[in-house]
């Protein structure tokens, strides 16, 4: 097998399986936030978000993103993801708010449902942007330190922080005034651990992908010369 070759990220490449993978990490996303954020689940006297079980996914995608394509392309799947966020909250509010018809009688359990998806989108939103941000941004800066070796390092110690901030935005914009506050902090803080703790459980399937994709795109990507602001929509890294 060839080695794969060593590219700044501002490199022109067209990338085989990128597209994949920004679709997935955006499918997660929207799903997670809709179907699993609201609800509080206990399973043996231990009270958690049922969303934890999908939501780190995303991050597990990002990470890859982030490894395999550098920050400027894992940038612009974050934007992606912002942007079809706002318009799943645009949607939902729209669909709640239209009139239902006289024959059908399941407006008051949709609205149970998805009455609350703006208020969760605009916390998401903003968790989101900020979490993932700080998640390129450490594990890229990570992979320069380790000189691109210890992958399991960069992907749980870049999740450590991400999630941190991620979940220090959500749930306290999400939830308070709705759950107990008790129940906001609890969930919260036990949240933030069980990411951390799916993160390293899906480590192995982390290394698989990479290294699948790393092969298939014959790329390694360092970020020495990246711009990493969220805004930058210019430039050769852009």
């Amino acid at each position: 097998m060839d080695k794969p070759d060593t590219l700044a990220p501002s490199a022109p490449r067209r990338f085989r399986y990128f597209d994949m993978v920004m679709a997935s990490f955006v499918a997660v996303l929207l799903l997670s936030n809709v179907i699993g954020a609201a609800k509080l689940s206990t399973v043996a006297g231990f009270t958690f978000g049922a969303g934890i079980l999908f939501f780190p996914i995303s991050y597990v995608i990002g990470d890859v993103l982030t490894e395999v394509y550098g920050y400027a392309k894992a940038r612009r799947v974050i934007w992606v993801g912002f942007a079809a966020l706002i318009f799943m909250a645009f949607m939902s509010w729209a669909v709640v708010a239209m009139p239902p018809a006289a024959s059908w009688d399941g407006q008051e359990a949709y609205e149970s449902v998805f009455g609350q998806v703006p208020r969760i989108v605009l916390a998401s939103i903003m968790a989101f942007w900020a979490g993932e941000f700080v998640n390129s941004y450490v594990l890229a800066r990570m992979k320069i330190w380790t000189k691109g070796k210890a992958l399991w390092s960069r992907t749980i110690g870049s999740t450590v922080f991400g999630q941190a901030v991620d979940s220090a935005i959500f749930y306290p914009v999400a939830f308070f005034g709705v759950w107990d506050t008790r129940d906001v902090l609890i969930v919260m803080v036990t949240n933030w651990l069980l990411k951390v703790v799916w993160e390293a459980v899906l480590t192995p399937f982390t290394y698989l992908v990479v290294g699948k994709l790393k092969a298939a795109e014959g790329v390694e990507v360092f970020d020495t010369d990246t711009d990493f602001s969220p805004f930058a929509t210019t430039g050769k890294d852009a």
